[in-house]
């Protein structure tokens, strides 16, 4: 007989596959067939659901057009190819027709030019498994910013629970660019982690494709770099010298881009009406919520400064960064909570630590797990449905692994703050006694 210690570990990988085909299967057989059933019922456009499409038919414009990929004949270009026709000017707010355009900064045109002669439908299947070979990529990274060494079973278990998240699955549909740059965050801060300023310097400038995600991990490696500023000023030095080259190379492509790129956003935001995770909760009270939590964060990344890259309060500051930005960054799509990741796989790390804290954390950390694992259970009891019900029962509920979409990056963000706020302060408090 097999002792328990044997089977443990295959029983967590085979309950990790179990989540992982549920959320797929779920997708594909419950998710994806209501949204075109719904599209037709209510004759609207279905499009090619790539986030991808946009930036490309942009920056083809661009590079070999030479067309301005912000002008309005270039948007009503995309929206033809996106939704097979053109939408209406005056829907704000009408989130079922997005207005499609470039809404990027001009140099992520640059990534793009060697697909640009290519057909979309193959740079579209390419781009899938790059955004799920990078996925892959940033798990291993964050791992080992967090100083979490796990076995062959365990890495296996995270990285198919991963695969199969909520977010990575929407945003692998969606073809989300998100899912590139959070993998380059990951990259950059190993490589600092590693005494590799350049590089980190050269990749944080290039996820500033998607400046709304890197802004806050911005904020603290510059406090964090003036804490010392004569080892750490090289990775600024290699940052601040890849923008003014983006720059100056959008500049000479298209003159005046960024007031054109900042129109393009505020247009964006006014037809979709995003906004916040916390405003989505809060309503206007989200202004004073986001205000605390970023004083508190600049609290935190002020008490950590001196700790050099490859140090556990690093990680911890840098985990607590990306997942206040998934409070605050103005989009709550459910593909931006891979941005909690390095969080999630902190507080599952030290779970016991957790555990014997407080009553406080206990509460907090059973919150976590119930509000992760929702989507998962969800999912795979939808998806099993989708064999035995017909589909019209079983996709009245396809918004149930979406229940805890917003409460989720609240409770991971509390979590891991309440756990940070007790390892800096117990850090400060050993230092000023010793």
């Amino acid at each position: 007989m097999m002792k328990y210690a044997t089977l443990t570990p295959l029983w967590i990988v085979l309950a990790a596959v179990v989540c992982a085909s549920g959320m797929w299967l779920y997708a594909n057989r419950v998710l994806v067939p209501y949204q075109i059933a719904q599209a037709a019922a209510h004759h609207q456009p279905r499009g090619n659901s790539s986030d991808l499409y946009p930036r490309w038919v942009g920056a083809r414009e661009l590079l070999l057009n030479h067309r301005d990929p912000y002008s309005i004949e270039v948007t009503r270009e995309i929206q033809a190819g996106f939704y097979g026709r053109i939408l209406p000017p005056d829907q704000p707010g009408r989130t079922e027709n997005y207005q499609q355009g470039f809404y990027y900064p001009v140099y992520v045109a640059f990534g793009l030019a060697p697909t640009l002669n290519l057909p979309f439908e193959s740079v579209r299947r390419a781009f899938f498994w790059v955004l799920a070979g990078v996925t892959v990529i940033s798990v291993y990274l964050w791992l080992w910013l967090i100083g979490w060494r796990l076995a062959l079973w365990e890495q296996a278990a995270v990285l198919v629970l991963t695969f199969g998240s909520l977010p990575v699955m929407h945003g692998l549909k969606l073809q989300q660019i998100t899912l590139l740059v959070i993998p380059l965050i990951a990259a950059a801060m190993v490589l600092l982690a590693l005494e590799r300023q350049f590089a980190a310097g050269i990749l944080l400038a290039v996820a500033t494709i998607k400046p709304q995600l890197v802004f806050l991990v911005l904020l603290w490696l510059v406090i964090w770099t003036l804490a010392d500023w004569r080892r750490r000023c090289r990775w600024a030095g290699a940052f601040l010298l890849s923008m003014a080259l983006l720059w100056a190379a959008s500049e000479w492509y298209l003159p005046h881009w960024v007031s054109q790129f900042w129109q393009a956003i505020r247009e964006y935001h006014s037809y979709t009406g995003e906004m916040s995770v916390t405003r989505m909760l809060v309503g206007r009270a989200s202004v004073a919520v986001e205000l605390a939590a970023l004083v508190i964060l600049t609290a935190i990344c002020w008490r950590g400064r001196r700790e050099a890259a490859n140090a556990g309060c690093f990680a911890l500051v840098v985990s607590l960064t990306l997942a206040v930005t998934c409070l605050v960054v103005p989009s709550y799509g459910p593909y931006n909570q891979i941005l909690l990741l390095p969080a999630l796989l902190t507080i599952i790390k030290e779970r016991r630590t957790i555990w014997r804290k407080d009553a406080v954390n206990r509460v907090l950390l059973i919150i976590t797990i119930g509000l992760v694992g929702w989507p998962w259970i969800s999912s795979v009891a939808l998806a099993g449905l989708s064999f035995v019900l017909p589909a019209e029962v079983v996709e009245k509920g396809s918004s149930l692994p979406f229940w805890t979409s917003l409460q989720t990056p609240l409770g991971v963000a509390a979590g891991i703050l309440a756990y940070s706020l007790g390892r800096t302060f117990a850090g400060s408090q050993e230092a000023s006694t010793s």
